[in-house]
């Protein structure tokens, strides 16, 4: 595994903060998660290289972001953990491009999202508009910046 930004954890502070201030800001505005996508490629970073520090804090940055929402507290721990153990090494398995996996881990991660997010709440085409513009906009901040 290639080392990236989100393995300093100054860096990785840095994009909490924002992510928790822009959730708080966007919820106004009901773009539902923003930057859930970036948490959860930090969390998988974090359990990957045993950053137990770090991702204190990345579990911390999801409970603000639940509570701000309105979803369960750690449900998106949970959700992050499920797909770590049991999808994530599927996927390892059949692809060999480290890039492209990142791409793919925030994917799953939205559609777990989304199926989370219809149980919870109910779905309907604006939440799901949402949450598609909120997948594009991780995905887009992601291969600029990390």
């Amino acid at each position: 595994m290639t080392r990236n930004n989100l393995d300093n954890p100054l860096f990785l502070f840095i994009v909490l903060v924002i992510a928790i201030t822009v959730n708080t800001i966007a919820s106004i505005h009901f773009l539902l998660i923003m930057l859930a996508g970036i948490i959860f490629t930090a969390f998988y970073r974090c359990l990957k290289k045993r950053y137990l520090y770090s991702l204190t804090f990345v579990i911390l940055a999801f409970l603000f972001i639940e509570i701000n929402s309105g979803l369960k507290p750690f449900s998106l721990s949970l959700l992050s953990l499920f797909i770590y153990i049991f999808i994530l090494p599927k996927v390892d398995n059949s692809t060999s491009y480290n890039l492209t996996n990142s791409y793919i881990y925030i994917l799953f991660f939205y559609i777990g999202l989304i199926i989370m997010w219809s149980l919870s709440f109910g779905m309907d085409e604006r939440i799901f508009l949402s949450l598609v513009v909120n997948l594009i906009i991780d995905l887009i901040f992601f291969g600029v910046f990390l």
